[in-house]
């Protein structure tokens, strides 16, 4: 068709035009709409039918499994079953609601500042540093020192003023003296000479020691802290014993005696541990007690009294008689000295006083010749001469040598020919002391 022929008015054209002008949703809405129910039923169908597939595909898996597959899967449905009932998902979330802290709280700084502010204080200056006058107000006057003992210092404190003490058991009524049980028993002369001796070999002797029982009442509480040392009457018609313990009390026990408590009178006598004790030989009456607070004293049972027998600034560690009449004694200090005390002499003063330059832990004198004494030092054993002492550096007639740690003790024995030792190393030793060589030999260790 030529282009002069072309007619805008067409009717035909036109209407085409319009037509293809219309939108979209026109159209549409002209189409006709879907069935909603058989769409929906179409989907409950395919459901169904993809259930049904899975289940037969759950069974056939099923049958190729073994038994202990399917109890295991059995296991699990069960455990499902049991946590939904309990319902933990809820509890899960209730404790984690609890256990959420809480967010901190705002503190309100404006009304703490103003209360700071009301409550301030100057600053304090020292008068020292302003160079003026302390104040008129006197500090109040030191209380007297107390001593706390321990096994690895030795401090200083106050002890017993010096003189007499007055023998008043600290547990009975006041003023109630001495038993006059007491004082016939510690009068008793000792039998010993008069019985007759039994000679029994170590092994009868361990045996006899084996069978050896203890009875309800051969004990008793005696002294209130630890035992350091004790002593035994040599009375024969009663078992009366002597303990000094840790802090300076010295008790006498007469077993089975209706006096004190369960026979038991206590003293205090001093204010740091007994170290050592001994009855006297020659009168029965007299006790003898050293303490690690410097002071050595006599109880005597007639006079009723703690005599004053030796007195210094140096703790005391032994003592021993060095005469038969038991007036002149050695005694040993922690420190090293050795002092000549005679209880005869005025005072509670020293004759003598040296210095062996080691730690003196024991001190026996040989019992027929009273001139020798053996000191148990800190790896040693010496024998020295008292004749003899210096100031320093005494040198020792006899020396015993073995013992690896440090030595406790070391006594002579009845004829002075031997000295048994006991040492840290938990072993005893015998020595042969029958002739005071430099070097005594060795008989034999027992541990």
């Amino acid at each position: 068709m030529s282009s002069s022929e072309y007619n805008p008015d067409d009717p035909l054209r036109r209407s085409t035009r319009q037509r293809r002008k219309q939108p979209v949703t026109q159209l549409s809405e002209n189409r006709p709409k879907k069935d909603e129910t058989s769409d929906k039923r179409k989907r409950q169908n395919k459901a169904k039918t993809e259930d049904s597939d899975a289940e037969n595909s759950d069974v056939g898996e099923h049958r190729r499994l073994s038994a202990y597959e399917l109890e295991r899967l059995e296991n699990i449905r069960q455990n499902k079953v049991f946590l939904s009932s309990i319902n933990l998902p809820q509890a899960s979330k209730d404790l984690k609601h609890l256990t959420q802290p809480k967010p901190p709280q705002k503190r309100n700084l404006t009304s703490r500042s103003k209360i700071a502010e009301k409550d301030e204080l100057p600053p304090r200056k020292s008068l020292r540093l302003q160079k003026k006058a302390s104040d008129s107000v006197s500090l109040p006057p030191e209380p007297a020192a107390l001593s706390i003992y321990n096994d690895n210092a030795i401090d200083v404190m106050p002890k017993n003023p010096p003189g007499p003490l007055s023998m008043d058991p600290v547990n009975m009524e006041r003023g109630s003296g001495l038993p006059l049980q007491l004082r016939q028993l510690c009068s008793e002369v000792s039998t010993n000479a008069n019985e007759e001796k039994v000679d029994l070999d170590l092994k009868q002797y361990c045996s006899a020691l084996k069978n050896m029982k203890i009875p309800k009442d051969g004990v008793a509480k005696v002294v209130k802290d630890r035992i350091f040392s004790a002593a035994f009457h040599p009375c024969t018609s009663s078992l009366l014993m002597a303990a000094g313990d840790k802090w300076g009390k010295v008790a006498l026990w007469n077993l089975g005696a209706g006096w004190g408590v369960d026979g038991v009178l206590l003293w205090e006598a001093h204010t740091r541990p007994v170290s050592c004790m001994a009855f006297s030989k020659a009168n029965p009456a007299h006790l003898l007690s050293l303490s690690y607070d410097g002071s050595l004293r006599c109880m005597d049972i007639e006079k009723a009294i703690f005599d004053d027998v030796y007195d210094t600034e140096d703790s005391l560690k032994t003592f021993d008689f060095l005469s038969d009449d038991c007036s002149t004694l050695v005694v040993g200090a922690l420190n090293g000295d050795v002092a000549i005390v005679d209880r005869r002499t005025p005072g509670n003063s020293h004759e003598s006083v040296n210095t062996l330059d080691t730690i003196i832990r024991c001190v026996n004198v040989h019992p027929l010749h009273k001139q020798y004494f053996v000191v148990a030092e800190n790896r040693m054993v010496s024998v020295y001469d008292s004749r003899s002492l210096k100031k320093t550096n005494s040198k020792p007639v006899c020396q015993m040598h073995g013992h690896i740690l440090s030595i406790s003790s070391a006594y002579f024995s009845s004829t002075g020919n031997r000295v048994l030792t006991s040492c840290f190393d938990n072993r005893i030793r015998i020595y042969d002391t029958s002739a005071l060589i430099s070097n005594a030999p060795l008989m034999t260790s027992i541990g």
